[in-house]
């Protein structure tokens, strides 16, 4: 079987979370992650600027298939929800001049992939993330373990929709 590569984002811009992971016969490795932290003295144009440069650069690096990136939720606050939107926006644009396929998952759709349910509390996920990878602690930042959390919800995802798609060749 062919690597798959996913490239998550978990979108903010103050703190961008990335994560990338491998997948080869089920496999599954940890490859990179961390933190793409613009200066929030910088106006909102120049942090949107350095996080897609740095997205850019991430993908250009690491060559994923696909990237997955996590739809912000409903925040209370209407300035918090727009920045993270812009950020999201960001990564769907990096991602397209890259051409690479970009696909959006809900907070509570990666919970439920990752850890099984979907109001599970973020450390539950972050449990889950290092159990799945392998790894002897969990992944930190936050923002760098929800973003690995969701590559693995898209590796979960596609693993899915291909087991879906062979189960209906054999009935058809």
């Amino acid at each position: 079987m062919e690597e798959t590569k996913i490239l998550g984002i978990d979108p903010g811009t103050l703190r961008m979370g990335y994560g990338i992971v491998a997948s080869s016969d089920e496999q599954l490795k940890m490859v990179d992650y961390g933190v793409l932290t613009p200066s929030p003295k910088e106006p909102m144009a120049k942090r949107l600027h350095f996080l897609y440069k740095g997205l850019v650069y991430l993908i250009s690096r690491h060559k994923p298939t696909e990237v997955a990136i996590e739809e912000p939720f409903l925040a209370r606050n209407v300035r918090s929800a727009m920045a993270v939107g812009e950020a999201k926006a960001v990564a769907i644009l990096a991602a397209s001049n890259k051409k690479v396929p970009a696909f959006l998952y809900t907070p509570r759709r990666v919970k439920r992939m990752v850890a099984g349910y979907g109001a599970s509390s973020k450390g539950q996920v972050q449990e889950m993330v290092r159990i799945q990878l392998g790894l002897a602690e969990t992944p930190e930042p936050a923002d760098a373990s929800d973003a690995l959390a969701v590559a693995l919800c898209h590796l979960r995802e596609r693993r899915m929709a291909r087991l879906l798609a062979d189960v209906g060749e054999s009935t058809g």
